[in-house]
């Protein structure tokens, strides 16, 4: 009797775990020449990592699925067995499993080796793992086939991963694959085909290009954060794409981050680096001219464009980009000054996240992660100021140990969606070690020079990136203030076509974002094409209303239709077409500055 009770998380990662184990053994039954890397549990399901003579293709999906049932149908005995390092080593090279071989060799001397057996299948693993393959059940799916390089390098061979998912019970499975069409139908790459918003391609691989209605998109988050920033007590700046390497030697960044960064040598053989990451920009603005601590705080924004390599394998649309514009900050502090500092900031992000519709916002701390610059004294330091911080904010937080910045820790700020996912997006970061590194200093009240604390800050994280968490929380249906194309003014016969010019141009002296579709083409057409771009409002006009001077407002995320006279519409609409204000946007600046 398994003692892992159904209910609880446990189960439930042992249960995605066996049916990766599940998914080996079928594989190893159906392929017996394949060579058998790694398979993890994962949020939702499991995969399977493998090296097939000839590529896999999704048609083999159903065929290894079955194969699975069959084998849970033999309600197969699961072993636990230790073995000596020499046994595990004979069985797994007489087998040719080369992946084991090289896991076995990381395994450290003094730790025991253990596999499990379940009929003729026998995997290296740590375990744990049901009785029987029969516990496993019949409520899993294979979902899809991927590349992935052994142990995540890309210097390693490339291998096939086989997705999937399990479930204790079919109900569970058939709501969860029901979420993942719902998912489908909101993948931000197909909506910003449908919207014209944006597109990507081999020549710029991990870059997007922008159409109008996208960078009008992308616009509107800028101005929205700006503005957001300047009542905060922000300065705007902007700093170079390309610095010579020796500031990010200097930095840090290129020691922890090389691998990471594009660089390029000039004919006169100097190396230079686009940036990864704009801190060390921002200090650069900081050491002009000699600073006061009467200058203090001091808070710079910048919508800086930074360049990361990323493996091709990983790229995915907006969500994973090798170029992408971060709304960065870096506050330059006394240490007296990181609580109120941190305390603006955590409210200022929640406010911003409100003001987009996401009100389920967790925050993580991250502290000191492995690899890092700085003594251990200041990152004590560091650490100890950012817990009281978030002691004194009294929000809710959770450790998130080891995950901290190399230079710092920081906090992060994960929203969940509309289908119930999760994403982190902002940052909050405490540095003591960066201002110091690049010679930032300030002149305190006895007139000695202290080196600043700098506070780095993302509010959104990648512009870019948010973008699409937007349009798949939303479906496409963005709100009426941040739909980059608000309006569509369509008459309904030629006769009408001037009262929806006159129209148009009122709304757009208003600063909506509007167009006309004056086609030869059916309202119905009209309506399923605007519906599919994911317009928000068509203004439908005819004779009898040019004639009485009035309009028809159909809302296409619904159908809801509104007659109104034509200036209580206009009224109507640029009321609604304002960003947000929020009313904590003053008071985070007045208390920060007291």
């Amino acid at each position: 009797m398994n003692a892992i009770s159904p209910k609880t998380e446990d189960f439930l990662n042992t249960l995605r775990h066996d049916a990766a184990h599940l998914l080996a053994e079928a594989v190893t039954e159906l392929y017996p020449e394949v060579l058998v890397a790694i398979g993890p549990a994962i949020e939702n399901g499991f995969y399977y990592d493998f090296a097939f003579a000839e590529a896999l293709t999704a048609e083999a999906l159903p065929v290894i699925e079955q194969r699975m049932r069959d084998i849970v149908a033999r309600a197969e005995v699961i072993r636990r067995e230790e073995w000596s390092r020499e046994q595990a080593i004979d069985f797994f090279t007489r087998s040719q499993q080369r992946f084991k071989l090289e896991l076995i060799a990381r395994i450290p001397e003094h730790e025991a080796i253990s596999v499990y057996r379940q009929g003729q299948f026998t995997d290296l693993c740590r375990g744990p793992h049901l009785e029987s393959t029969a516990e496993i059940g019949t409520a899993f799916k294979l979902l899809k086939l991927a590349g992935a390089y052994w142990q995540g390098d890309h210097r390693q061979t490339m291998l096939q991963r086989i997705y999937g998912t399990v479930w204790p019970t079919q109900a569970e499975l058939d709501e969860y694959l029901r979420r993942l069409e719902e998912a489908e139908l909101r993948d931000h790459r197909r909506l910003g085909r449908d919207m014209d918003l944006f597109h990507f391609q081999e020549q710029a691989p991990g870059s997007v290009f922008w159409h109008p209605k996208g960078w009008r998109l992308f616009q509107g988050l800028i101005g929205y954060l700006r503005q957001r920033q300047t009542d905060a007590g922000y300065a705007e700046i902007n700093t170079p794409d390309v610095m010579d390497i020796g500031l990010w030697q200097a930095s840090g960044h290129w020691e922890k981050f090389a691998e990471h960064m594009f660089t390029t040598q000039t004919p006169d053989e100097r190396v230079f680096a686009l940036k990864p990451m704009n801190c060390p920009g921002g200090v650069q603005v900081f050491n002009q001219g000699l600073r006061s601590y009467r200058q203090l705080p001091l808070r710079l924004a910048e919508f800086g464009k930074v360049h990361r390599y990323e493996p091709s394998g990983a790229l995915h649309g907006l969500m994973r980009v090798r170029s992408f514009t971060q709304d960065d900050a870096h506050v330059f502090c006394t240490e007296q000054q990181i609580t109120e500092e941190s305390l603006a900031i955590c409210r200022l992000i929640l406010s911003i996240y409100r003001d987009f519709g996401f009100h389920d916002i967790r925050i993580k701390f991250s502290d000191r992660p492995p690899q890092r610059v700085g003594s251990d004294a200041v990152w004590d330091q560091s650490e100890q100021a950012l817990r009281e911080a978030m002691q004194a904010s009294g929000l809710p937080y959770s450790h998130n140990p080891g995950e901290g910045a190399f230079y710092g820790p920081k906090l992060e700020f994960v929203l969940r969606d509309a289908m119930g996912r999760h994403w982190q997006c902002g940052t909050l970061q405490v540095d003591l070690n960066l201002p110091a590194r690049l010679g930032a200093h300030y002149i305190d009240a006895d007139g000695h020079k202290q080196t600043p604390v700098m506070l780095h800050r993302a509010l959104f994280g990648s512009l870019e990136r948010f973008t699409g968490i937007l349009l798949e929380h939303y479906a496409g249906w963005l709100p009426f203030w941040l739909a980059p194309l608000q309006v569509i003014v369509a008459p309904i016969s030629e006769q009408a076509d001037a009262y929806a010019l006159e129209i148009a141009r009122q709304l757009h002296a208003e600063g909506l974002a509007v167009e006309t579709d004056l086609r030869n083409e059916k309202i119905g057409y009209k309506i399923r094409e605007h519906t599919q771009a994911k317009i928000p409002l068509l203004i439908v006009v005819g004779q009898r209303e040019m004639q009485d001077r009035t309009v028809t407002l159909r809302w296409l995320n619904g159908g809801r239709q509104e007659p109104l006279p034509l200036d209580a519409a206009i009224e109507q609409l640029i009321d609604q077409a304002a960003r947000p204000k929020s009313l904590n946007s003053s008071m985070l600046y007045s208390e920060t500055a007291s």
